[in-house]
């Protein structure tokens, strides 16, 4: 089982983006996904998980099941949203390496 995220990158304070999850090796539809993140020196957080869509103030999780992907939307990026971002499954145990938000003027 692996999974795979993608789509991180440096925005700009108020900037949108949408990060992947794409999993493989198991049968995804059959599990709830999360995405967590962890800025340095931060305790680990739960940023959304996913069951139904699932939308948490400026961050949405959806996936496509047919395509094995998990996705986050994310809108009104802040500097303090900076952190590493990974889609985890917790009941398989297995999270992905993760994908970098910077937000910086």
């Amino acid at each position: 089982a692996q999974l795979v995220e993608s789509g991180g990158g440096t925005v700009e304070p108020g900037r949108s983006l949408r990060l992947s999850c794409a999993a493989s090796g198991f049968t995804f539809g059959a599990y709830t996904m999360s995405w967590y993140r962890q800025a340095p020196g931060k305790d680990q957080e739960l940023v959304a998980t996913y069951s139904a869509d699932f939308v948490r103030g400026r961050f949405t999780a959806f996936r496509d099941n047919d395509k094995n992907t998990l996705y986050l939307q994310m809108s009104d990026l802040q500097p303090e949203d900076t952190a590493l971002y990974y889609c985890s499954s917790d009941s398989l145990g297995i999270s992905g390496r993760g994908t970098q938000v910077t937000v910086t003027p």
